[in-house]
């Protein structure tokens, strides 16, 4: 069987031979998700961090900033996992310890290269933990068309009003009313707020797929752009819609860290 949104622990466990990607991180201590992974992670899981391994270069050629997480080049990132032992058909499993806000961002590289066959662990794994690291055989593969579709920040100002915009932050960085890591406070003109952590449960699980369709089907549109403060938990949001059934949304990867560098930029508060 493939995944290709969610997987339970369960689900894993049956799983003959998945490539598991541990990508635990807090953007207040870089190095925390690392520890963790050190001492004790899944059993065969490779870990990738946010900064080195799922995002690139801040400042593009011309010398802008791009954001606080921009995506790497393509190919790098296939180089990554060509090394890690991705092949086509493989099914692969990305994970975190914060309620897939992390593994939401790598699940959605992968789809970026083409790989149909990746999901997020939905819960957290109770099962074994190990400290190995495990090996890895590297392949000859390589990244197909994408499935997923992103804007840069100078198309997203072009299209203002004609798009739906849905911002994944929390609700008093949505209004404007603190900011504890961007140029500016407030959003993007025209946008949504929909929290990221809204997806989830109590049991800090997604939500089952109808219940994340009934309250995100009034989000839905022939065009969607997902956002956030730097193009990590938009993913998160675009996992729940298409977890739902609601289709592939676009990502604004440069997301408010991006917009709000430049001054020139509109922006909305409340």
């Amino acid at each position: 069987m493939t995944y290709t949104t969610l997987i339970s622990p369960a689900e894993l466990r049956a799983l003959a031979d998945p490539l598991i990607l541990d990508c635990s991180f807090d953007l207040a201590d870089t190095t925390a998700g690392e520890r963790a992974y050190a001492a004790g992670h899944i059993p065969g899981a490779h870990y990738l961090h946010l900064d080195r391994d799922l995002a690139g270069a801040k400042t593009g050629p011309d010398g802008a900033f791009r954001g606080r997480h921009p995506l790497p080049e393509r190919e790098a990132f296939a180089a990554l996992l060509r090394r890690l032992g991705l092949r086509a058909g493989r099914q692969v499993v990305t994970c975190d310890t914060q309620g897939g806000m992390y593994a939401a961002r790598a699940w959605w590289m992968l789809r970026w290269l083409g790989h149909t066959e990746v999901a997020v662990l939905d819960g957290a794994w109770d099962g074994d933990r190990t400290a190995e690291i495990p090996a890895a055989t590297p392949t000859d593969w390589q990244p197909g068309a994408p499935l997923v579709q992103h804007i840069g920040a100078a198309a997203l100002l072009k299209q203002l009003g004609n798009v739906r915009l849905i911002d994944a932050r929390a609700a008093e960085r949505f209004r404007g009313d603190v900011e504890p890591l961007d140029k500016a406070a407030g959003h993007i003109p025209g946008a949504s707020n929909r929290f990221f952590r809204d997806n989830l449960g109590p049991d800090g699980r997604f939500k089952p797929a109808a219940q994340l369709r009934a309250e995100l089907q009034a989000l839905a549109a022939d065009t969607v752009v997902h956002q956030c403060g730097s193009g990590v938990t938009a993913c998160h949001n675009l996992l729940a819609m298409a977890h739902a059934g609601l289709g592939d949304g676009v990502l604004y990867p440069g997301s408010w860290s991006e917009w709000s560098a430049d001054t020139s930029r509109p922006i909305a508060k409340g």
